[in-house]
């Protein structure tokens, strides 16, 4: 995959220099609709619809017209100078009612005039292009329109603030500041001192793979945060997922019988615990069948057992914790499991001694489910208070490990110089690549191909 800068020519450069429109309300019917042009003829072609001259940043009142000088919509118009814009280009909002015939219209008479359709999210690509935000604050736009939570609206926003984007900005500076200490023993080997092998960057380099580390994991939840989590139910079966799932939802929406096996397929709902929204997954009970339809049923909890974050792995107490339950314990270590003992109403043994997260509850009763969710919370990563998380992304994640692998290997090449190593200019190359994958967190280098996936996501209108 070819890296870009983010000033290198992009496969949409050719039209850059175009001016765009779009409805920047969402789809429907409402009171106000918003139709947004930008780019250099942004102004002219606004003026031409409004038979008016539009002052900077001030509310004009006017009649949209179209090519024929027939009155399209009343409204009111903003205009907004380059640089001061959202996009860093000339940009006019013609804020008129919201009815889809009369934005369709408006839209058209701007195309008309010489603007042309805008891409989905190329408002946003300019004002990263334009430096306006990098691109986590981009991304960040997005999130906030798609957030499911409170919680993730607020980490959105800590991101389109920039909250992501100085922590990124901090780690360049050292590793920038680590780089040049190593490129200086490189370029002035005459020199008295050999920092490398003096072991003079040990600290350094410590303080700067600590605070990577940090990074990695609050950018972790940051995701988790965002995308929600799946939490699996398993168990034997008649253990009382079911009527768990019910419990949890606040609703009947699994069949709950006295009939061992009841449930054959996966069963999904969303819930919100605390700030993170979560996708529970009723599944069918875990044992060895020959009826074909429980096999499938049990081949499909496996399945999604597997695609699970974390796992809620259902006891009856009542029946007490037996073999069966050890074994399927042992089977999903992996995992992070909360060993839930539902039926805690009816139990009469004491909790079993497990090394993993034990609950008791009774689903009949809703007892013991705030006490489910806190320690659910715990399991995920979601127990510290969410106020200062950011919004992150998978893509996030995936650029800080690679820049810990390449930290980590930066690490071997200084344990070899300490030692007396010829190894350098291994050292560096790691270093350079390091913060390589770490600009592409902010698109300070990017992939061509990355950048239209990532806007090509967006809304029409942003």
């Amino acid at each position: 995959m070819h890296l870009l800068r983010k000033t290198d020519s992009l496969s949409h450069a050719q039209d850059h220099g175009d001016t765009i429109v779009a409805v920047a309300t969402a789809p429907g019917r409402g009171g106000i609709g918003i139709v947004r042009l930008s780019g250099p003829q942004a102004l002219e072609i606004a003026q031409s619809l409004c038979q008016k001259q539009l002052p900077a940043r001030s509310a004009t009142l006017a009649y949209f017209r179209d090519a024929d000088d027939v009155a399209i919509d009343q409204g009111v118009a903003l205009y907004f100078p380059a640089p001061g814009s959202f996009t860093g280009e000339e940009v006019v909002e013609l804020q008129g009612h919201g009815g889809p015939i009369i934005l369709d219209t408006v839209v058209e008479a701007c195309v008309v005039a010489g603007a042309r359709l805008a891409r989905p999210g190329e408002f946003s690509e300019r004002a990263f292009l334009n430096d306006k935000m990098d691109l986590t604050q981009a991304e960040a736009v997005a999130d906030l329109i798609a957030a499911s939570t409170r919680g993730a609206a607020r980490s959105a926003l800590r991101s389109l603030q920039g909250d992501f984007s100085q922590r990124i900005s901090r780690l360049q500076t050292a590793l920038t500041l680590f780089r040049v200490q190593v490129e200086a023993a490189l370029d002035f080997p005459d020199e008295d001192i050999d920092l490398i092998a003096e072991g003079a960057l040990d600290k350094d380099f410590e303080n700067l793979s600590s605070e990577l580390g940090n990074l990695l994991a609050e950018t972790k939840r940051g995701a988790l945060l965002r995308d929600g989590a799946v939490v699996v139910l398993a168990g034997q079966p008649n253990a009382g997922k079911s009527s768990l799932l019910n419990c949890l939802a606040g609703d009947d929406l699994a069949i709950v019988t006295e009939i061992a096996g009841t449930t054959r397929d996966t069963l999904s709902h969303f819930v919100q615990i605390g700030d993170l929204a979560v996708e529970l997954v009723d599944t069918a009970g875990l044992r060895e069948t020959s009826d074909i339809v429980e096999m499938e049923g049990v081949r499909r909890a496996r399945k999604r057992i597997e695609q699970a974050d974390a796992l809620l792995l259902v006891v009856d107490s009542h029946a007490g914790f037996d073999e069966k339950d050890c074994l399927l314990l042992t089977e999903f270590q992996h995992l992070p499991v909360l060993l839930v003992l539902n039926k805690s109403d009816l139990s009469t043994g004491a909790v079993p001694d497990l090394d993993c997260a034990v609950c008791e509850v009774s689903a009949k009763n809703k007892q013991g489910i705030k006490n489910l969710e806190e320690k659910l919370s715990i399991l995920i990563g979601m127990d510290l208070d969410a106020e200062g998380t950011f919004s992150a992304r998978q893509r996030h994640v995936d650029c800080l490990w690679k820049t810990q692998s390449h930290l980590s290997k930066a690490k071997e090449w200084l344990d070899a110089g300490r030692k007396g190593a010829v190894c350098g200019e291994f050292l560096a190359e790691e270093l350079r690549l390091a913060q390589e994958c770490l600009s592409g967190v902010t698109g300070e280098f990017a992939a061509d191909d990355l950048l239209g996936e990532i806007f090509g996501s967006f809304c029409i209108g942003k």
